[in-house]
């Protein structure tokens, strides 16, 4: 009978203590940003390491969503991953959408948009079974993330703070990535480093 009473409590424990390092295992500002390997529409593996050194931008995208097509239509995202490019920045989209949920692409689909659309990123990368935006906890589309020269987490949340889906909004919105990548380029701490994404849920798979 002790036997049979001890092993629940040796399971529940079990289980507190890996809800406790999933939980703890989320992209955190202030934290160094985790490693991940995913393929990229050229078919290319493509790490988060392989960038050591750089500033690193993270994109959470869905093509179906209207809050990401607000940036992509007015190419008000394109612009903002020039300018980036442009100062020595990387620039990774991320596509977390499963396999039959809006958004999801296979690789040659996500070339042919990349090229349609003028997408100006480092690379789009196909993220089909959710664990690396599971692993940054990311919710939204589009929902940012930039990474110092130093792998650490600076900023994480909307890409400005008009929350619709209008394009119209785009002039007179404060755009968070581009003040946040202003500030990590002249070694300046990033005024803002968390805000509330906005835009369409993460079409996770179940």
């Amino acid at each position: 009978m002790a036997i049979v009473a001890y092993v629940p409590a040796a399971m529940k424990k079990a289980l507190a203590l890996l809800i406790l390092a999933a939980v703890a295992a989320h992209a955190e500002v202030g934290e160094p940003a985790q490693n991940f390997t995913l393929k990229s529409a050229a078919g290319k593996d493509v790490s988060l390491s392989d960038y050591k050194g750089k500033v690193v931008v993270l994109e959470w995208t869905n093509s179906g969503c209207p809050f990401v097509n607000k940036h992509y239509g007015s190419g008000n995202m394109q612009k903002l991953q020039k300018d980036a490019a442009a100062k020595g920045v990387v620039w990774l989209s991320i596509c977390s959408s499963a396999p039959g949920k809006q958004g999801n692409l296979a690789a040659d689909e996500a070339a042919k948009l990349c090229a349609s659309n003028g997408s100006a990123a480092t690379a789009y990368l196909l993220d089909a079974d959710g664990k690396v935006g599971r692993l940054y906890g990311s919710k939204r589309t589009p929902e940012m993330y930039v990474i110092n020269k130093d792998g650490t987490l600076v900023y994480h949340g909307a890409i400005d703070d008009k929350k619709t889906p209008d394009p119209a909004d785009i002039p007179g919105a404060k755009n968070f990535v581009a003040a946040a990548l202003d500030e990590v380029l002249a070694g300046k701490p990033v005024s803002t480093p968390q805000t509330e994404a906005y835009g369409c849920s993460v079409k996770y798979g179940e």
